[in-house]
């Protein structure tokens, strides 16, 4: 396979795994904001998009920014803020492409919005790093049969 299909297959397949970790956080947190299930908001895509946005974007963030080191040789404050700044770019697409239709000021919507999304993504961010290391530690993919079975 070429690298480019590599690249692309392991940012769908990092934002599915992230798009799956958000739903329960946003299953959460429409039990907060909306116990009775008054507003008609769909809860598993409010988290769902979010999370798919934000690793596609932190894939290719990376791909950018660290081409020649392998992500499992990244360090955690670096991955956390390269995933904070996938999900600050995330959360700021409501702003872009619509306008505020609340009573509320637009620094405190984009501070509502934006907040969780970026401190969302870092943390995924942190958390597939420690999956990333961990799977190298283990050396799954290249170990031979006979050292699976032990």
């Amino acid at each position: 396979m070429t690298t480019w299909l590599k690249r692309i297959r392991s940012a769908v397949l990092m934002g599915l795994t992230w798009a799956v970790v958000w739903v329960p956080v946003a299953l959460l947190t429409s039990m907060i904001v909306d116990p009775n299930e008054s507003m008609d908001e769909p809860w598993i895509l409010i988290g769902a998009y979010p999370g798919f946005l934000s690793a596609v974007i932190f894939s290719m963030v990376i791909w950018i920014a660290e081409r020649r080191r392998r992500f499992d040789e990244l360090s955690l404050a670096r991955v956390g803020a390269l995933g904070a700044v996938a999900g600050l770019l995330v959360g700021m697409v409501p702003f872009v492409a619509g306008s505020n239709s609340t009573n509320l000021p637009t620094w405190l919507l984009m501070f509502a919005i934006a907040g969780p999304i970026t401190l969302l993504s870092a943390l995924s961010a942190g958390g597939s790093l420690a999956l990333a290391r961990r799977a190298e530690k283990l050396n799954l993919l290249d170990a031979p049969a006979n050292v699976a079975r032990r």
